[in-house]
Parts: structure tokens; C-alpha cells; sequence
């Protein structure tokens, strides 16, 4: 149980594989089947874990992309989220960690506000993404987005790297923190 690094194992062959890290055991499987329905060129890999470090297993494929996902009504979500980024390698935010806010919806049951998440997401200059994964159309569209992210990140779009994309999604982000 150590610090997860993007370079531990090799990649496999024509393989993508994404770590969906957060509390809710439900959204995220939801989440992981939505996901794996995708069309995609590549074999998709899908591991679901309530926080890090991961156990060290030698069977464990490269990660390719990682997503942490804070459930925007529980603070455990957010603890745990907190907690988990400091068993994640530095350059593996060069382009290859994400966040995922859900339950925006339902802002008067957010327990959250959402510019701690934004502040957070700033922190560790990795890309915010909001969706409310209980509705299975906004489930579905996020699904579509993280494969496409998760392919690029796995290096298999050509002329497109992690840090393109970063960059990308860095642009249109939200106005700086100095406005919030």
C-alpha cells in the first residue's frame, strides 16, 4: 500500500483502464456499467475503490486515468476524496486525474458547497466535471465523456496527450478563483 504512480506497470496492449475513486458504492458501479456500454476501440477497463492506497497486487493493470468523485451531499465523500489525493503520484496530475461533483441538482440538500470543489479541483489543477449520476441521461452522457478522456489519457487518439486535453479543459474552465 503506497503511493499510486502513472509509470508502475506497463501499459497493455490496445487497454484503458480508469479508477473511479469515492464513497457511493451504487453511483459508481452505475457509473462503471454506463461506461463499459460505450463503443469503444480499445478494452476497457473499469476498477471501482472507496479510497487509496490501493493494495498492492501484482495482477492490477496500469491506470490510465484516474476520477475521483464527490458526492456534493456528503462531507465523508469530500474527507475521503481529501484523503485519497495523497497517495496519488504528482505526475499523475499532469492530465491524468479528474474530479466529478455529483448531486448539483439537488443544491438545498448539498452539504457541500460547490466552490470547495472547485477550490479543490484548482488545488491539484485537474479538470472539474459536474453531473448528477442519479439521472441515468446525465449518466450516460458522463459516460461517453470519461471513455473519450479516458482514451486519450490511455494514449490511443493520436496526436492528443493528457496534457492536450488538460489544457483544453483548462480553458474553458469557470473564471479564476480570485472572482469566487
Amino acid at each position: 500500500m503506497s503511493v499510486l504512480r502513472p509509470l508502475d506497470k506497463l501499459p497493455g496492449l490496445n487497454t484503458a483502464t480508469i479508477l473511479l475513486v469515492g464513497t457511493d458504492d451504487v453511483l459508481l458501479q452505475q457509473l462503471a456499467g454506463s461506461m463499459l456500454k460505450e463503443d469503444c476501440a480499445s478494452e476497457l477497463k473499469v476498477h471501482l475503490a472507496k479510497s487509496l492506497p490501493l493494495p498492492s497486487n501484482v495482477n492490477r493493470p496500469r491506470i490510465d486515468l484516474i476520477v475521483f468523485v464527490v458526492n456534493l451531499h456528503s462531507q465523508h465523500s469530500l474527507r475521503n476524496v481529501e484523503e485519497s489525493l495523497h497517495h496519488v503520484d504528482a505526475s499523475f496530475f499532469l492530465g491524468k486525474v479528474s474530479f466529478l461533483a455529483t448531486g448539483a441538482g439537488q443544491e438545498s440538500h448539498c452539504s457541500i458547497h460547490r466552490n470547495t470543489v472547485v477550490k479543490l479541483a484548482h488545488t491539484y489543477r485537474s479538470p472539474l466535471l459536474f453531473c448528477d449520476l442519479e439521472v441515468e441521461g446525465f449518466r450516460t452522457t458522463m459516460a461517453q465523456r470519461l471513455v473519450r478522456m479516458l482514451q486519450i489519457c490511455a494514449g490511443h487518439v493520436p496526436g492528443v496527450s493528457a496534457l492536450n486535453l488538460l489544457s483544453l479543459l483548462r480553458s474553458t474552465e469557470n473564471p479564476s478563483l480570485e472572482d469566487l
